[in-house]
């Protein structure tokens, strides 16, 4: 009897056991956000960028293949290469050596800094994003996230966001993600406008992913600004980091803090 009830024991057990998963493992986020690879300046700004929440609402985990366009100076790079250096790949899809003088000297920044530390960034695959005809930011169909921070309207000024979208899609596995956050207009405000202010809208964005193939998943406030209008005169650059704002206006623009921002969430289609 006492066999039977074992053998019964265990069989009721075992369903539980054939179900249980291994739990994702969890990003280290306190040792890279705080960690010295990044400067104290750089630091200041996660009080408006909010890169846990954002990364998290994006869905990042740390063994997938991620595509951030147009890094820049590096910002979100600092957050990125550590959380995936182990397990994920990055590509950094930069500008060309080709592209021109801007285009060289913040391509130039971003390889010295890279080069200045291996250790954090040695992980790092360095693409091109322009100029904006036959270019890959990575093997077709095999990254699992692609991320837009604060620069689609330099694409609209270039006359390239078409393509970057299109590079975009193709880039990603289907299932995909296409994670977008932009400074914020209003919506059906002139494109023109959207241009020489760097706030586009919602509404714009939105029907301009729609058109290559990707799908809205979900939109997150968690970089809104409600203190930020968005009608400066020379746009988005008056208010911090940048701060080209007249002198009468400093103090004021730097209450504001950052600019309001949407974060939207797109995925390729599965099929």
């Amino acid at each position: 009897m006492q066999k039977v009830m074992a053998l019964i024991s265990g069989l009721v057990l075992a369903p539980a056991i054939l179900v249980a998963a291994p739990a994702t493992a969890a990003l280290d986020w306190g040792s890279v956000l705080n960690g010295e690879h990044r400067s104290d300046k750089n630091k200041a700004r996660d009080e408006f960028r909010h890169p846990r929440e954002t990364l998290e609402f994006f869905g990042l985990e740390e063994d997938m293949t991620v595509v951030e366009l147009s890094p820049g100076g590096g910002w979100y790079t600092e957050v990125l290469a550590p959380l995936l250096h182990e397990k994920g790949s990055y590509y950094a899809a930069h500008n060309s050596p080709n592209g021109g003088a801007y285009s060289r000297r913040s391509l130039g920044g971003y390889l010295q800094k890279l080069g200045k530390d291996n250790d954090t960034y040695g992980n790092v695959t360095v693409t091109t994003l322009g100029p904006a005809d036959s270019v890959v930011i990575a093997p077709a169909g095999t990254a699992d996230m692609v991320l837009a921070f604060r620069n689609v309207h330099s694409w609209m000024r270039a006359d390239t966001l078409a393509n970057t979208l299109l590079v975009a899609y193709d880039a990603l596995k289907p299932g995909g993600v296409f994670g977008v956050v932009q400074h914020r207009a209003k919506d059906g405000r002139d494109p023109e406008r959207m241009k020489a202010t760097g706030y586009v809208s919602e509404d714009y964005i939105i029907a301009a992913a729609r058109s290559v193939g990707f799908e809205l998943d979900d939109r997150s406030e968690v970089n809104a600004n409600p203190k930020d209008t968005g009608d400066y005169d020379d746009g988005v650059w008056e208010l911090p980091p940048s701060l080209n704002t007249a002198d009468e206006n400093r103090e004021a623009h730097i209450a504001i803090g950052e600019s309001d921002r949407m974060t939207l969430k797109f995925v390729k289609p599965a099929s």
